[in-house]
C-alpha cells in the first residue's frame, strides 16, 4: 500500500475492508508514525481548526497516554473535531473530555458510587440478565445477533443500572447508535446536518436524565443516579449536568463498546472453528485469555485524541508544538508486531497481551473495563452452554466510523 493513498482524515478509508485498513497502519508504522492529516475541507471551511498527527505504535501511544500533562484531554479527549460551541460541550464535556484536577474529581465521586455491595448486584445482574437474553434468543430463533442479543446486554445493564424505566430504553438504544454513527447511511438524517444531528440525539438523552435526577433528588432509590445524585467527596458533588453527561459516556463507552466486542466474538468464533474448540473444551480456564483477545482483535474503540500542551513536546522521534492534535490509534497500536505475533490472527490462548482495547495506562484509562470483560464472559458462557453451535451466517455489516469498530448487523444460526 502506497502511503499517499492513505488518509485517515476520509470517511471513505474507514468503509475499505479490514485488510486494507491493517495494511495501512502497518505502512504507516514504518515510514511515518506520526503522519499529519488535514480535516475534510467541508468541516474547516464551517469550523477553522487544525488537522492531525496519526500515532500508530504501541510505544507511543502509551507515551502520549503517560504523559497528560504534555497531551492533554481538556481541548477534545475523542475525536479531532474540536466541539463547536458551549452547548455541545455540555453535553459531551464529559470526563473523557477534562483533565486534573477536575477530571480526578468526577472520577472520584464516580467511583465512589460503585461499592462493593453495587458492584455485587451489577455481577449478578449480568448473569442474570444475560441467561434472560439467550432465553429470547433461543424463542426467537436465527435473527440479526447484533440487535437480538450484543446489543441488549450491555443497554440493558447500564439502563438497570441507572434506573432508566424501560419505556425509554428503546430511545437510548436508537440515540447511542445515531451519535455514534451520525456519519453511517443507516443512522444519518438526511433532513440535518452533523452537528443538528448529535445535538438532538444528545439533548433527548440529557432531558431524560434530567427528569430522572429531579426525581431521584427527591425521593431517592437503590440506582445508581440516586447514588451519584448524593454522593460526595471532600465536600463536592456532581452537578445535574455532570450526571447527565456521564450517561451519555456511559451509553457510548459502555453500552456500544461491550455490544461491538460480544457481536467481533461472534465472527471470529465462527472464522476460526480451532479457536473456539480450544475455549469450548475449557471455557472456565481459557476466559480470562480469550476475553482479552477478543477486545484486542475488535479494538472497539478505534481511537482517542490528544493535544499537546506546549511548544517543544517530544514523543519517540517527533517535537509538536502546542495545539497540535493527536489521535492515539489504539485499532493500530493492538496490531504492532514489536508486540504481538502474528496480530492479525486470533489466539484464545495469547498471552501476554499487552492490549489498549480499553485504553492505554494513564488517567484515562476505562473505568468500566472489569464490568465490560465480566459481561463479554456471562454472555458466552451462556452461548457456550446452551447455543454452543451458533455461527454468523454472513459478513458483519460494518459501521461507517474512524471512531468506533462497530457491527451494525450480523445474521446468525444454529
Amino acid at each position: 500500500m502506497q502511503i499517499d493513498g492513505i488518509d485517515l482524515a476520509s470517511q471513505a478509508f474507514w468503509e475499505r475492508p479490514l485488510a486494507d485498513r491493517s495494511a495501512a497502519f502497518d505502512r504507516l508504522r514504518l515510514d511515518d508514525p506520526y503522519r499529519y492529516y488535514d480535516l475534510p475541507a467541508e468541516i474547516t471551511e464551517q469550523f477553522p481548526q487544525k488537522g492531525f498527527h496519526a500515532l500508530c505504535r504501541h510505544a507511543d501511544v502509551a507515551e502520549a497516554s503517560r504523559r497528560p500533562e504534555d497531551f492533554c484531554s481538556g481541548q477534545g479527549g475523542t475525536t479531532a473535531l474540536n466541539l463547536p460551541n458551549e452547548e455541545m460541550t455540555r453535553y459531551f464535556g464529559s470526563m473523557i473530555s477534562m483533565d486534573d484536577p477536575r477530571h480526578k474529581r468526577l472520577r472520584s465521586i464516580v467511583s465512589s458510587g460503585f461499592t462493593p455491595r453495587r458492584v455485587k448486584e451489577l455481577d449478578e445482574a449480568v448473569d442474570r440478565v444475560a441467561a434472560e437474553v439467550v432465553d429470547d434468543l433461543l424463542t426467537t430463533g436465527p435473527c440479526d445477533f447484533v440487535t437480538e442479543a450484543a446489543a441488549r446486554l450491555p443497554l440493558r445493564i447500564i439502563c438497570e443500572m441507572m434506573g432508566i424505566p424501560e419505556e425509554h430504553w428503546q430511545m437510548v438504544f436508537d440515540q447511542s447508535n445515531t451519535i455514534l454513527g451520525a456519519q453511517d447511511d443507516e443512522y444519518r438524517d438526511e433532513n440535518l446536518d452533523l452537528g443538528s444531528q448529535l445535538f438532538l440525539a444528545a439533548f433527548q438523552l440529557t432531558e431524560m436524565m434530567n427528569g430522572l435526577i429531579a426525581e431521584r433528588v427527591e425521593l431517592p432509590t437503590d440506582d445508581l443516579t440516586s447514588a451519584l445524585v448524593h454522593a460526595e467527596v471532600d465536600g463536592e458533588r456532581l452537578t445535574h449536568d455532570e450526571i447527565a453527561s456521564f450517561f451519555i459516556l456511559l451509553v457510548v463507552a459502555g453500552n456500544e463498546t461491550t455490544r461491538n466486542s460480544i457481536s467481533w466474538a461472534l465472527h471470529l468464533l465462527t472464522e476460526h472453528e480451532d479457536q473456539r474448540a480450544r475455549w469450548w473444551d475449557d471455557f472456565d480456564g481459557v476466559a480470562n485469555t480469550a476475553v482479552e483477545e477478543i477486545v484486542r482483535w475488535a479494538s472497539p474503540v478505534i481511537s482517542m485524541r490528544r493535544t499537546a500542551t506546549r511548544d517543544g513536546v517530544r514523543l519517540g522521534e517527533r517535537e509538536f508544538a502546542e495545539g497540535d492534535k493527536v489521535l492515539l490509534y489504539y485499532w493500530a497500536a493492538n496490531r504492532d508486531p514489536e508486540v504481538f505475533d502474528d496480530p492479525d490472527g486470533f489466539d484464545v490462548r495469547r498471552t501476554p497481551n499487552d492490549h489498549y482495547g480499553f485504553g492505554a495506562p494513564g488517567p484515562h484509562f476505562c473505568l468500566g473495563a472489569h464490568l465490560a470483560r465480566r459481561q463479554i464472559t456471562a454472555m458466552w458462557q451462556q452461548l457456550r452452554d446452551r447455543v454452543p453451535e451458533i455461527h454468523a451466517t454472513d459478513a458483519p455489516d460494518r459501521l461507517s466510523s474512524g471512531f468506533i469498530n462497530g457491527v451494525k448487523h450480523l445474521p446468525c444460526a444454529w
